[in-house]
């Protein structure tokens, strides 16, 4: 039986932007598991409609798009219930890298400072800065205007300087 040729195209995205995506959900989240759960409720919302969304041409910034806006909703329904700085779980080797213990720190702070901004602020963050989307593109898979990621850019710049998480050197 031959497979249909919109699932091998799903099959070919999910293999070539999976981990993008779940880095991306990662620096959302904050938590490997949810992070993991976000990308597969993401793709799942994706898969019924997948025909039509590679049909428009612009996929990656659709799937992107359901993955920040799924995000979002789950934020929003948990607002309250928001996790503390130190309760986020954080991979030590995930955080590792080349520039020694005081580059895991400052990753690790920024990590917890970002949990205190809100979904959209750090949707903004993720995409800016851990993605290097411009301005125009963040606006584009976010699905609000240039004037919304610059005012947003602006308050997460504002609030990460106010953030006792991070040190001096970092703000």
């Amino acid at each position: 039986m031959r497979r249909d040729r919109s699932a091998e195209a799903f099959d070919e995205f999910v293999a070539a932007r999976g981990d993008a995506l779940w880095r991306s959900a990662f620096l959302l989240t904050g938590d490997r598991h949810v992070a993991e759960e976000l990308v597969q409720d993401a793709l799942a919302r994706c898969w019924p409609h997948w025909r039509r969304v590679t049909a428009g041409g612009d996929f990656e910034s659709y799937v992107r798009r359901v993955l920040f806006t799924t995000h979002t909703r789950r934020w929003r329904r948990r607002a309250g219930h928001a996790v503390a700085g130190d309760e986020v779980a954080w991979s030590h080797d995930r955080l590792a890298s080349t520039d020694g213990p005081d580059g895991v720190e400052q990753r690790r702070d920024l990590a917890v400072a970002l949990q205190d901004l809100s979904a959209g602020q750090r949707a903004v963050v993720v995409l800016r800065w851990f993605e290097d989307l411009s301005v125009d593109e963040t606006a584009r898979v976010l699905g609000v205007s240039s004037g919304t990621v610059k005012s947003q850019t602006a308050r997460v710049l504002a609030a990460l300087r106010r953030s006792t998480h991070l040190s001096e050197e970092v703000r």
